[in-house]
């Protein structure tokens, strides 16, 4: 009978174990990071944590919406319902009380996110300037460039950026190929393969910028940045300063939807945008295109006064 026990305890931890590798590991932090909060407002109100109720989780929501954007909370109703089923325990979080009180939150406060501007064209060349200009250190000048120009060409998102390892790179006479082994909306790992053209102007080409870097620190395994992907957004935000430009409209995130803004612009095709940027649906990659036609295809530009 014990050994039954041992056994299913055993199974237990490995069932645990196998829920938690089913997610990145910047995804559990994400979602350990949110439990942490409900916890500690259960904890401050005498509500039971874990398991709860879709009351609580209610109450949790509407307090949570007095400060917070509407798409955090959905984050945090998604982030509970995973700590939830890695300890084995269910939360129907689609329950009608729930559901509502969102729906509610969502007429009142409305559920609109500005985001971070993309890094269009001319500030991705300022910003550059301002870096070959401004920053001192040496490893950082070399790195950044690299880093932004790489960042911006590939339409990367900061996690893929942060994770490229020396043979994920292929240098071949057309250019870079990149394999990227793991991404948000690959989480089983299939990989992909990015393609980076040289540039015509050398200056702004992160083919040649990626091997300078390479060059420079002797790169011949691991990690090409051994950086946080905060430090990506940190490093926008600082060169975006530098170069008079407002740091809180620019993020990590400016490079990947700068890509995407700039390729639509320049009559880049829906599907070869999302080639380049992983995306598995046309919703986001539409809202880019859309961004970039604003003016272009103005209903305005055919009256004239």
């Amino acid at each position: 009978m014990n050994d039954i026990v041992t056994d299913i305890k055993t199974l237990e931890l490995e069932t645990v174990k196998n829920l938690k590798n089913s997610k990145a590991n910047n995804t559990v932090r994400a979602y350990e990071s949110d439990f942490k909060d409900f916890s500690l407002f259960c904890v401050k109100n005498g509500f039971k944590y874990l398991p709860t109720e879709p009351k609580i989780l209610s109450l949790y929501l509407t307090h949570l919406s007095k400060t917070s954007k509407f798409s955090t909370l959905k984050r945090r109703i998604a982030s509970i319902k995973v700590i939830h089923k890695m300890k084995g325990h269910y939360l129907d979080a689609n329950h009608p009380i729930i559901m509502e009180n969102l729906l509610g939150i969502k007429r009142v406060n409305g559920a609109y996110q500005k985001p971070k501007k993309p890094l269009l064209i001319n500030n991705l060349k300022l910003i550059i300037k301002v870096l070959d200009e401004k920053e001192k250190n040496e490893k950082k000048r070399i790195r950044n460039k690299s880093l932004i120009l790489l960042g911006f060409s590939g339409g990367f998102r900061r996690s893929e950026l942060v994770n490229l390892d020396y043979d994920d790179l292929e240098f071949v006479d057309e250019g870079l190929k990149i394999f990227i082994k793991k991404s948000k909306t690959d989480q089983a790992g299939i990989g992909s393969i990015k393609a980076i053209p040289y540039f015509s102007n050398k200056d702004y080409c992160p083919v040649i910028k990626i091997k300078d870097w390479i060059r420079y620190s002797n790169i011949t395994e691991g990690k090409i940045y051994n950086i946080s992907d905060k430090l990506v957004s940190l490093t926008i935000k600082k060169y975006a300063s530098l170069a008079g430009l407002d740091p809180n409209l620019y993020g990590g995130h400016s490079l990947r939807s700068g890509f995407a803004t700039s390729a639509a612009e320049a009559g880049a095709e829906e599907r070869n945008i999302m080639a380049m940027t992983g995306h598995k649906t046309t919703q986001m990659v539409r809202r880019y295109i859309q961004e970039a036609n604003l003016f272009k295809n103005n209903a305005l530009n055919k009256i004239k006064i």
